[in-house]
């Protein structure tokens, strides 16, 4: 194709390599914050893209999931691959980490023996010149015959050689690297009895092929309709020759051919002691430093920050100030002016209101409390702790159906139970998607719940005690069951541990506009969902009977009829309830011990409407409305339970 024929047409660069090498940091640069983040189709699995000028020639940018090779083994490395066999790229930039180049490069000599435009960028450069590595960027470029780029994208290293490259790439020119004899032969034995048209080389396809790739065996089935058998036949006897060891044979031979490009290019200096960013790091591996350091970042960048700062300051400033004080009074002045039908005036601004109730939770209320928790979810993430703290929880995690890398969904589900409901979607399995959402739903309260909680409960340390090791239990023993009676297959753990790192305060800011605007595009019309839910509810009188008909319920488990709008009002926001006992304490109607069992059932009771339909939307009507059923007989079970005891050994009375 012409340059003057694509000159003004959108061409496409596809970022890919492993988790945590530094793609998304190549992406943010090369876009900026204006990128759009939706599931890929048919899939739970997001992509992020975004768009770039670069010689002037329009480039749309698509950040993939993780992938390790090729061959698929997850969903996400099915969907990276799916894009690369179907998006069509003028350059694929292959970013790897460059203390792990070894390790990484065998994916680099398979995406250029697949016939992609390859482009290497080699990241993470600064940390490996820490530790003593040094690179000959030049002589690699030299062997693999595409563009190498070497940098530190956290630092903004390499992105102007990066942009020169992409602007002067050459789709055509590329090195050919050969494998052992025997195994060339069967190689050649299969690809040259494909004859279909494909967007990979046959050569790779073979590669593939006899690693019984069942995705590409479906694509020659499809293109090969003369040649299907004969190619099958061909596959199967090489690989019942060869049995077991040819996918063995496969990696060590890209591994000798890689060990050969590296001669020369990397080399390794002896004897520094390692930094303290990389003791630092050894320590929050380690679980004697690993969960006291684990206390510090959830005291101060979840306690403090997002629950005093957040749903503390910023919440009394906005709520109580701007929206009570102006907004408020303003809007209502209009309504009672303009809006006439009684029906109406109640829609919009009653005591179930669009704007007095939807509107004022979303931005001051809740949005400070997420926003807050976005800021500080993205320093975290930006220093490189989280896969850290994936591997500090993954022995824990595993007894209770998950691993390491569920932790993030979890901590995500004290800020926003929600967006942690979303997030699931990274985990590798179905399975472990719905242990995960069961265990959010139940046990982890969100942000703007838990700060009220503490604050209840913070003039009663017994009750505070009680409450804590009452959700950890139900956490840890539902966790357990769900690990023994969730059918599905087991997830492997396996993480690449990015460089410990101050955070930039671009990539923070990047990241925190971009969860913001999924804010309001996806959570914000919720809570307008839900506020004309209880404006119904309360003209049809639906409302009233719900509280009636939860009042045995509340004489169960020793509670006054009074605290039963505080669980009706928590469905629709986890802290309505919350903020219902906060009331009823102040006002003298709950003792310790009713204090106590009314925090740990509502904390355990059903999620809010919004991550109730966030459930729908991710597992399904059945899965979600089971879940419901089953949190909500939990929790009151739960509740019956604990004040049983409480009553029996007098504890808190």
């Amino acid at each position: 194709m012409s340059s003057s024929s694509t000159h003004h047409e959108t061409r496409k660069i596809i970022l890919v390599g492993n988790p945590n090498v530094g793609k998304s940091v190549v992406f943010n640069a090369l876009t900026g914050a204006y990128t759009t983040v939706s599931n890929y189709p048919g899939t739970s699995v997001e992509v992020s893209r975004g768009h770039c000028d670069i010689g002037g020639h329009r480039y749309e940018v698509l950040d993939t999931p993780g992938m390790y090779a090729l061959l698929p083994i997850t969903e996400e490395e099915r969907v990276a691959r799916k894009i690369l066999l179907e998006e069509d790229p003028f350059v694929v930039v292959h970013v790897l980490d460059a203390r792990n180049i070894e390790r990484m490069l065998p994916m680099t000599l398979q995406l250029i023996e697949a016939g992609l435009p390859v482009m290497l960028v080699v990241n993470i450069l600064d940390e490996a010149e820490r530790i003593g590595m040094s690179f000959d960027v030049g002589l690699l470029q030299e062997k693999l015959g595409v563009p190498v780029v070497g940098a530190a994208m956290a630092r903004k290293r390499g992105l102007s050689e990066i942009r020169a490259a992409i602007a002067g790439f050459d789709r055509e020119h590329r090195a050919r690297f050969a494998y052992s004899s025997d195994l060339e032969r069967d190689i050649l034995k299969v690809a040259s009895l494909m004859h279909g048209e494909y967007l990979l080389d046959r050569r790779a396809l073979a590669l593939l092929l006899l690693q019984k790739d069942e995705e590409i065996q479906e694509r020659v089935r499809t293109r090969e309709s003369g040649a299907t058998s004969a190619i099958e036949k061909a596959v199967n006897e090489i690989v019942f020759e060869r049995r077991v060891d040819l996918h063995l044979r496969i990696s060590l031979e890209r591994k000798r051919i890689c060990k050969g490009l590296l001669d020369g290019v990397v080399t390794q200096r002896e004897g520094d002691a390692p930094p303290f960013a990389e003791r630092l790091s050894a320590w929050t591996m380690n679980p004697w430093t690993g969960f006291p350091l684990l206390l510090l970042v959830l005291y101060f960048g979840l306690y403090k920050f997002v629950g005093g700062f957040g749903a503390g300051t910023i919440v009394d400033l906005l709520e109580g100030g701007l929206f009570e004080k102006i907004v408020n009074p303003w809007v209502i002045g209009l309504a009672d002016r303009f809006l006439v039908w009684t029906w109406l005036h109640e829609l919009m601004v009653g005591e179930y209101g669009i704007f007095t109730l939807g509107v004022r939770y979303a931005v001051a209320i809740v949005l400070p409390i997420v926003g807050t928790f976005f800021i500080a979810f993205s320093v975290i993430e930006d220093t490189g702790y989280f896969p850290r703290l994936a591997m500090l929880v993954d022995r824990i995690f595993k007894k209770i159906g998950l691993n390491g890398r569920a932790v993030i969904p979890i901590v995500l589900g004290f800020g926003c139970d929600t967006m942690a409901t979303i997030v699931t979607r990274t985990l590798e399995t179905v399975r472990e998607r719905l242990i995960a959402t069961i265990l959010l739903a139940l046990a982890i309260p969100c942000s703007a719940q838990l700060g009220v909680i503490l604050g209840l409960l913070s003039d009663t340390p017994g009750a505070l005690v009680v409450w804590s090791l009452s959700l950890t239990l139900v956490f840890l023993v539902i966790g357990f069951l769900a690990a023994r009676l969730v059918p599905g297959e087991r997830a492997m753990f396996y993480m690449e541990i990015p460089p410990l790192r101050l955070p930039q305060a671009r990539n923070v800011l990047v990241k925190t506009l971009t969860r913001m605007q999924w804010y309001f595009l996806e959570i914000f019309p919720l809570f307008i969902i839900a506020s004309v839910l209880l404006w119904a509810g309360k003209l049809t009188g639906v409302l009233d009977g719900l509280v009636k008909a939860m009042k045995p319920a509340m004489y169960a488990l020793g509670l006054p009829a009074d605290v039963a709008p505080a669980f009706i009002f928590g469905f629709f926001r986890r802290d309505f309830g919350a903020a219902g006992l906060y009331d009823l304490q102040t006002s003298g109607l709950l003792n310790p011990v009713q204090l106590t069992v009314a925090a740990v059932t509502l904390t355990l009771f059903v999620p809010c409407v919004a991550q109730f339909l966030v459930m729908q939307k991710e597992r399904g009507w059945k899965v979600a409305v089971g879940i419901f059923v089953f949190v909500t007989l939990l929790a009151f079970s739960s509740g019956w339970a604990l004040n049983r005891l409480l009553l029996l050994t007098g504890w808190l009375s």
